[in-house]
């Protein structure tokens, strides 16, 4: 009797049926999931609660009150418009661009003011610039 010797198995796990199930589940839970979005944000600004910080005595103060009206160290500008914005505080900084830039915009200001300030501030070159808000809770 000739009697063969079987060569022997090798002995595995097969993983692609496990591979196959883990990416069915992460498939079901990408599909399954719901993002939120929050189509109406009710925002009261501005409020931080940082600490004051003292400001060099020779800081430009320019206020935006909730009209989108510019005031540059205490003095109401004539109208809105970009380069009155800009003739006004490039005489206040007398080509001093490190000067401290400080805007103070009312909450209910509209938006484009306040990016219409800081744009007239980059371009005259001032880098140095904050923005005031309230310290403390909102009610």
């Amino acid at each position: 009797m000739n009697f063969r010797r079987r060569q022997p198995e090798e002995v595995g796990v097969n993983l692609t049926p496990l591979i196959d199930v883990v990416f069915l589940l992460l498939i079901f839970f990408m599909v399954s999931t719901t993002f939120d979005r929050q189509s109406v944000l009710q925002l009261e600004l501005p409020r931080a609660d940082a600490s004051d910080e003292q400001f060099p005595p020779r800081t430009v103060e320019l206020v935006i009150n909730a009209d989108g009206r510019f005031f540059l160290d205490g003095a109401e500008l004539v109208n809105t418009q970009r380069d009155t914005l800009r003739a006004a505080l490039g005489e206040v900084i007398e080509g001093d661009q490190e000067t401290p830039l400080v805007i103070r915009a009312d909450a209910r200001t509209p938006h484009q003011s306040v990016v219409t300030a800081m744009d007239v501030a980059q371009r005259l070159g001032l880098s140095r610039l904050s923005i005031a808000t309230l310290g403390g809770e909102s009610e």
